[in-house]
């Protein structure tokens, strides 16, 4: 049974795991990242962060940030209340010998 806060999360393809967080906590979790509080802790520090930097002039912080490593990725979303984080796996491809 899929919540409103998760409806399109389970669906991203390569997805290893997502977190819903708010100022309370973690609202919503799955996969690598179920009930991971530190990992979420860490976010909503990059998250604060990030939204200190005012990019010249602009009023609006950010909405996404992207942490990427060799094989996987964390994709971050703020929307409202709400940071949602999604862990994907990274499609590393062999080179091309020529």
């Amino acid at each position: 049974m899929t919540s409103t806060l998760t409806q399109g999360l389970e669906r991203i393809p390569d997805q290893l795991g997502y977190l819903v967080i708010s100022e309370d906590g973690v609202l919503a979790s799955a996969g690598d990242l179920e009930n991971d509080e530190r990992f979420a802790g860490v976010i909503r520090e990059m998250v604060t962060s990030a939204c200190s930097f005012h990019c010249l002039g602009e009023q609006i912080p950010f909405r996404r940030m992207s942490v990427v490593f060799g094989e996987h990725s964390f994709f971050i979303t703020i929307s409202g209340q709400k940071i949602y984080v999604v862990k994907r796996q990274n499609l590393i491809h062999e080179p091309i010998a020529v």
